[in-house]
């Protein structure tokens, strides 16, 4: 263990991740917050400033600006490290059929991810990950918001896609700067305003449902002009405060949407585009979300779910799990998948421009299986990383022969990789400075985009650009 992760673990114990919580600020109750909240009064409401205008303070740090884009991945319910990304074959229980060869000096499943083990070279993998707790909920919140949900301002706090939707929106964008997919649980605006919330799909091969009207377009214009005519001096500039503004914002981005011929070409597919993703949901989410880049109509950050059951603890390698003589295992979705929307994203010239990441909220415990003939949970993991100017084949972090902790950090902080520093990294690649703080936040504390009351000063990746 290096002296940086020594201090760090220190300072956990002696501080916590949570300083002062957000239930104990001095001026609300938990209790009205949520009474407000319930009656629809939103956070950004409660700020009484629009968040896009708020006053900011920042270090000035140089980022990496070499993305336009980003797709974060989240494989909720946290797959086994040590049976993909890491991979340790354990004798008499790695399946044979995992196959596993050297490629490109890295031990690979290539049974389980062959397509994936053929572009080695367009990606990298951090293998010194560590979460920071091992609930699912606790967890996949934390990895979406990059701070502890229980923390100060953490029942507030914004989606990383709604950070970056603040920063890079474009004026009367057809799409939404936020896209999440196949993502109806994932973490909203926080008390940003509503303009900055997820705009959620699920996929389906007809796009978008209601962006026509049955009664037709020109009846549609005129109860729009109607409604305008109506109720539009209350929604504009609006007396009533923000609620009603969001309303307004959502008319007009809804409106955009509608008999937009670009809309369902890029939400929209065919069972033969889906069936080279794999013909499942991640894979449907992720050709959709390479067709939105594609597109270039405003939506710069998409978070895409893939709920295909990674909470392995039992009969990890039988059935449908990580069988690979199954086609439909949980390796061969992932392997479709994301292959299939590297190679798009590099046949569209987006690769380069685009960060895809993925990360589970932590990872399964290592060696033989439990006596379920599974794996629990653990707090060792990886992060993969692809496009937006990274390094590919590079392999950041080493684990131990069991997988069970890191040996080589493998960056410059020489500690443990947390998911505050794959928020730092997220930021810095779209060119926006981790170190800001907003004053606009309802307490009044001040929000930091990547936490900085935590004992550990958390910092980009950026070996992963090979610097």
């Amino acid at each position: 263990m290096s002296n940086e992760q020594d201090k760090c673990n220190c300072a956990y114990k002696k501080y916590g991740y949570d300083n002062k919580t957000f239930f104990n600020r001095p001026h609300w109750t938990r209790r009205q917050f949520f009474q407000l909240a319930g009656a629809g009064v939103t956070g950004s409401f409660l700020a009484q400033r629009y968040a896009k205008a708020a006053d900011v303070t920042n270090s000035g740090m140089t980022t990496k600006n070499t993305a336009q884009n980003v797709i974060f991945i989240l494989l909720a319910g946290a797959p086994s490290h040590t049976d993909t990304f890491d991979l340790k074959v354990v004798p008499g229980a790695t399946p044979s059929s995992f196959a596993p060869e050297t490629v490109n000096g890295v031990l690979w499943p290539t049974g389980l991810l062959p397509k994936l083990g053929q572009m080695t070279s367009q990606f990298a993998i951090v293998r010194s990950m560590r979460s920071h707790a091992l609930v699912h909920t606790l967890g996949q919140t934390w990895t979406q918001i990059g701070r502890n949900p229980a923390a100060a301002l953490g029942n507030i706090a914004p989606n990383i896609g709604s950070v970056v939707a603040i920063e890079r929106q474009s004026l009367n964008s057809i799409f939404p700067t936020f896209l999440a997919l196949n993502s109806p649980g994932g973490v909203t605006q926080g008390y940003f305003p509503a303009t900055y919330a997820p705009f959620k799909v699920t996929p389906a091969t007809s796009g978008i449902a209601n962006t026509t009207n049955p009664d037709g377009q020109t009846r549609f214009n005129g109860r729009l002009t109607l409604l305008d005519t109506l109720d539009a001096p209350l929604r504009t500039n609006s007396p009533y405060g923000t609620p009603m503004s969001d309303y307004n914002d959502f008319y007009e981005a809804a409106n955009r949407m509608m008999y937009n011929s670009v809309v369902n070409q890029a939400f929209g597919y065919t069972s033969a585009d889906s069936a080279r993703y794999g013909s499942s949901a991640t894979g449907n989410a992720c050709l959709v979300a390479s067709q939105v880049l594609k597109a270039n109509q405003g939506t710069r950050f998409v978070q895409i779910t893939s709920n295909d059951g990674w909470d392995m603890h039992v009969n990890i390698y039988q059935g449908t799990n990580l069988n690979p003589t199954v086609a439909n295992n949980k390796g061969a979705i992932l392997d479709n998948a994301v292959s299939a929307l590297l190679g798009d994203l590099n046949a569209n010239g987006l690769l380069s421009s685009t960060l895809v990441v993925m990360v589970g909220e932590f990872g399964r415990t290592v060696g033989p299986l439990t006596a379920a003939a599974g794996r629990d949970h653990w707090p060792q993991q990886f992060a993969f990383f692809a496009g937006g100017g990274v390094q590919g084949g590079a392999i950041l972090g080493a684990t131990n022969s069991t997988g069970s902790d890191t040996v080589d950090y493998g960056w410059s902080q020489n500690r443990y990789v947390y998911p505050e520093d794959i928020e730092a990294t997220i930021y810095s690649a779209m060119g926006i400075d981790w170190t800001t703080v907003r004053h606009d936040d309802p307490l009044g504390r001040g929000f930091s985009y990547v936490p900085t009351t935590d004992p550990v000063q958390y910092a980009p990746v950026n070996e992963l650009w090979g610097s």
